[in-house]
């Protein structure tokens, strides 16, 4: 038995230095294991404790509890995707400083005689120190969170991971951004809070307002207060008034406040619901001259919106000239083929 320890320590002191080497890899990947997995933890029991607070299933049911519980869910998954950065960041940097001393290597000598290699360190480092120091004041000013609908500037989309150096979020074609935070100037969170959507709707001059506004206010309201989307409004809807008079129309504004995920879902149903009452009334809107499309509201969409299941519109039929549907003008389509409704909205 002696001798089994005489041979190991004789090895040991024949390969010192390439042991240690090996043993300060192997300890920096068990403690850099040890705290990803604390701080994943953390983060489940904190998520969880939400989610049986609010007697939801998944994350996406706490949209419909109150705001404090989403941004609690968000900004505690941001913070843990910082702390894992950082703890993976510090880990590598001290064993990297140790494995250098084990090689006989003088860190300190070799940083203060290398003056001009320091320097052009530190002005490239620059950049690097001021996209660390944003992305943490970011996260700790709970400017947005994994999972928030953001405008960052260079892209607009879902935040889905938030670094040390670098912000990923995703727009609604699928197209995925790395935005480095020190580029970041102002951040639009369209997640927090609440949402509105407006509604600005033409219809004929010589139309009776009052009556439209009554009919707009009356269906808007019916609605809203329907069961199915109930949770998804906060207020009631608000006729704003007459805003804008031109030769061609005019434009009744009319607004409703909702929660962040369900605006667009909101907006597309009671447009639909909008157009059947003026359908009833009579009123049919005015062949503008201009369409201004914006797509700024739209960005919202990239959330992964759920709409409630709705029936298909059937498609008018539009006779020929001998009395039968014509196809391609809206009759039964050809044999392999089905009618597609054009995408877009109206404004």
């Amino acid at each position: 038995m002696s001798d089994f320890f005489t041979n190991l320590g004789n090895f040991y002191t024949s390969y010192q230095h390439l042991l240690n080497i090996v043993f300060i890899m192997l300890g920096a990947l068990v403690i850099r294991l040890i705290l990803l997995r604390s701080v994943d933890r953390v983060v489940k029991r904190i998520v969880t404790g939400v989610k049986k607070k609010h007697d939801a299933e998944d994350t996406q049911s706490i949209m419909t509890s109150p705001v404090a519980a989403v941004r609690v869910v968000q900004r505690t998954r941001t913070m843990g995707s910082v702390l894992s950065n950082l703890i993976t960041w510090v880990v590598v940097v001290f064993a990297f400083i140790m494995i250098l001393g084990e090689l006989q290597f003088q860190v300190t000598a070799i940083v203060a005689s290398a003056g001009v290699l320091g320097a052009a360190l530190g002005f490239g480092a620059q950049n690097v120190i001021k996209d660390m120091l944003n992305g943490l004041f970011m996260v700790v000013e709970d400017q947005l969170g994994v999972g928030d609908v953001v405008d960052l500037g260079p892209a607009t989309g879902v935040v889905e991971a938030v670094g040390i150096r670098v912000t990923t979020l995703r727009d609604v074609n699928g197209t995925l951004w790395f935005v480095r935070n020190g580029e970041i100037l102002r951040v639009g969170n369209m997640s927090q809070g609440w949402a509105r959507v407006i509604i600005d709707l033409a219809v004929p001059y010589d139309t009776d307002v009052d009556a439209v506004q009554a009919t707009m206010l009356e269906t808007a309201s019916a609605m809203t207060s329907s069961p199915k989307w109930r949770s998804r409004v906060i207020e009631k809807p608000e006729i704003w008034g007459l805003e804008s008079i031109s030769a061609e129309a005019l434009v009744i504004r009319l607004v409703v406040k909702t929660r962040t995920n369900a605006k667009d879902d909101v907006a597309r149903e009671l447009r639909i619901q909008l157009k059947r009452a003026l359908d009833e009334m009579g009123v049919h809107l005015p062949s503008l001259n201009s369409i201004v499309l914006t797509g700024f509201e739209g960005a919202t969409s990239v959330t992964g919106a759920r709409p409630p299941r709705t029936r298909p519109v059937p498609v008018a039929e539009t006779p020929g000239p001998d009395g039968a549907p014509e196809n391609g003008s809206g009759g039964t389509p050809p044999a392999g083929t089905s009618p597609r409704a054009p995408r877009g909205r109206n404004r």
